[in-house]
């Protein structure tokens, strides 16, 4: 789920078929939903869309708390799993990279100086970035 159609276009342009926005979801449950967003209202409607008995990964966090509600985990039988770290799934990311299996570049719109972190963290998207969500710091740059 992508939140422009820049995104759904990106999304698309990695292999991703069937992308939405919020407003475009199909009215259809899914067997598994991962929420990696930062939007605290996402969590809950994960919970919503996720068939019974599926499963929902949480990722994200979003800066303000975020509300399930305990009785839809429940009755819909769901099993629901926060990952906090990636590291159990380093080895194998590692392995993709390195043989070509996937090949993480178009992820990255763009590398910028120390000098610039702020500006980033801030907001601001670098002039020249690619549509990518991902944005390097490579403190060998002046």
């Amino acid at each position: 789920m992508g939140i422009s159609e820049e995104s759904l276009v990106f999304a698309r342009s990695l292999g991703f078929e069937h992308v939405w926005t919020e407003n475009s979801l199909p009215s259809q449950p899914f067997d598994a939903v991962i929420d990696a967003s930062n939007a605290a209202h996402l969590p809950a409607l994960a919970l919503d869309l996720v068939e019974p008995a599926g499963r929902v990964v949480y990722i994200g966090l979003a800066g303000s708390q975020s509300h399930i509600d305990t009785r839809t985990l429940v009755l819909k039988d769901v099993t629901a799993v926060g990952i906090l770290s990636a590291s159990p799934g380093l080895d194998a990311t590692i392995a993709a990279y390195a043989t070509g299996a996937v090949d993480p570049r178009p992820l990255v719109a763009a590398a910028v100086s120390l000098e610039q972190v702020g500006a980033v963290l801030g907001g601001e998207r670098p002039e020249a970035a690619g549509p990518g969500p991902k944005i390097h710091v490579d403190p060998l740059l002046g």
